[in-house]
């Protein structure tokens, strides 16, 4: 069983390991968008105002959502809608500026590549990263001597050695609190739990352009490169296009394996708004992945496309689920499923250190909850100090009862129950999890 002193052991040694990793010149390999965030001081009263204005008439709690907004009516009620039910979510948005000119808001970064080399970054954790907007804006938010981006000689260099090329692609993103209400007249609906709504306006990442330097780079420095992540296919809306993306991304990882056969290829799923999409993804990569990473409405959406119902309120339901995604796409070693209660790996751990790299990953994205900021050693030295997560303690010790710990790691997470920031916790648990490969 995990208790706080092992924890605490494992933390006390990621020093000595990214030594190690940056003595020996090792990367961790990072695909394959980015964007520029626009984070929204989202405040309850002023949205309440707004939902008077755009939807008078408004059921609060018959609203839907739209996978495209393209009214105030429609980007009010897609709002309601996640905030009402306190899941996250995405959407297209046809005109940023609704919200933007309405709530005060800042830059940041977008993309789970470029944020998980930010948290690794923290650490010194050295990473190359694959951009697609590659904007200035972009370029300055992700200098660090740890983070190297291919330059057009085929060489590595700093994210400022070249200058941005396009204006930066905008998702806006919109935090909500627990214990907020929403209100429209006589009626009021608390927010349950805490979560982050992206809304993304698309000028590149639907059509994913893969930079041949940095795919190139990694086949050819392969033994450099600890691990391998796939990530973010889940802009593109055209069919062909992805699957021709899809197809170079399998040979590319292909050639990474035939030269660094220990090197872990490393899937990390998002969010699609449309799930044949989806499949179409999974079918292609999985077979070629060691590791898939999701959270828990990710593992319920893959579960729907073959009809098989999961309880994710049941941790045997879900490791269950798990093994029928293992089965059904063929992945080659296991399964990640992070989630505000715990992160679990279930899969063969022969050779692999994971029980490290789910509490790094944990560590990471708690620190990054609990300050709004990528977790330095202060910030993660105070989430040692909180306690374990109930449920996440529930389930370790459902899966001790039933024998499962050889096939089955459970980290709890921390209790946090009121997080400053919802954004990229995911993306920071992937940096974390890098880190133990």
């Amino acid at each position: 069983m995990l208790t706080y002193e092992k924890v605490k052991r494992i933390y006390e040694n990621l020093p000595s390991i990214i030594a190690e990793r940056n003595r020996k010149e090792v990367f961790t390999a990072l695909g394959y968008t980015s964007d520029l965030d626009i984070l929204l001081d989202f405040r309850i009263e002023k949205f309440n105002e707004l939902l008077e204005q755009y939807a008078p008439d408004g059921i609060l709690a018959e609203m839907k959502p739209v996978s495209r907004i393209r009214t105030r009516r429609e980007l009010v009620e897609t709002i309601v809608y996640y905030c009402r039910t306190g899941t996250g979510g995405e959407a297209d948005i046809d005109d940023p500026d609704l919200l933007c000119r309405n709530f005060p808001h800042k830059n940041g970064i977008g993309g789970t590549a470029v944020q998980a080399a930010l948290a690794m970054a923290q650490f010194g954790a050295k990473s190359v990263v694959h951009l697609t907007d590659d904007s200035r804006e972009v370029r300055e938010l992700l200098e660090s001597p740890f983070i190297r981006v291919p330059l057009a000689d085929g060489s590595l260099g700093r994210s400022m050695d070249e200058r941005g090329k396009a204006p930066p692609e905008i998702h806006v993103i919109l935090q909500f609190q627990k214990g907020s209400v929403i209100r429209l007249g006589s009626q009021a609906v608390g927010i349950p739990w805490s979560n982050r709504l992206i809304l993304t306006k698309c000028t590149v990442n639907d059509k994913l352009p893969l930079n041949e330097a940095f795919l190139g780079w990694v086949e050819t420095h392969a033994a450099q490169v600890s691990s391998n992540v796939l990530s973010s296919f889940n802009c593109p809306l055209d069919r062909d296009l992805l699957r021709s993306r899809l197809s170079r991304i399998k040979s590319h990882a292909e050639a990474y394996r035939r030269n660094n056969p220990d090197g872990i290829v490393y899937f990390e799923d998002g969010h699609y708004h449309d799930l044949p999409m989806r499949k179409l993804c999974m079918k292609m990569l999985c077979p070629y992945t060691d590791i898939l990473s999701i959270n828990e409405e990710e593992l319920a959406c893959t579960l729907e496309l073959f009809g098989i119902p999961v309880d994710l309120r049941n941790i045997l339901s879900c490791i269950e689920g798990v093994e029928q995604i293992l089965k059904r796409f063929s992945i080659r070693r296991g399964v990640v499923v992070h989630t505000k209660d715990y992160a679990m790996y279930v899969g063969d751990q022969r050779g692999l250190d994971i029980e490290k790299g789910l509490v790094f990953g944990i560590l990471l994205a708690t620190a990054k909850a609990a300050f709004g900021r990528y977790g330095n050693d202060a910030d993660v030295r105070w989430v040692l100090g909180q306690p374990f997560n109930e449920e996440g303690l529930k389930n370790q010790e459902i899966i001790i009862q039933n024998g499962l710990e050889d096939r089955v790691l459970l980290v709890p997470a921390y209790c946090l129950d009121r997080p400053k920031y919802t954004i990229g916790l995911g993306d920071s648990f992937t940096g974390g999890m890098q880190l133990c490969f």
